[in-house]
């Protein structure tokens, strides 16, 4: 089974946006698609999350001496 990449569930999810905005799906399909798009969503976020977790912010001190500092949402 191939890893599913956050690429590969974004261009997902825009082809989910396209197919429900054209106009052309059935309410049922409608529904189907919404709820797809809502797993991909979630996956998308889940993973960025993740991401956001483990990068580290490079300074220096106030001695000059390089430093990895966590991750500081502003």
């Amino acid at each position: 089974m191939v890893k599913k990449t956050f690429e590969t569930s974004l261009k997902e999810l825009e082809e989910i946006v396209r197919q429900m905005e054209s106009g052309d799906l059935c309410l049922e399909d409608a529904v189907k698609k919404y709820e797809a798009g809502m797993k991909q969503s979630k996956y998308c976020l889940d993973l960025l999350d993740k991401t956001e977790k483990k990068i580290s912010r490079i300074t220096n001190d106030k001695d000059g001496n390089i430093k990895k500092l966590p991750f500081e949402d502003k």
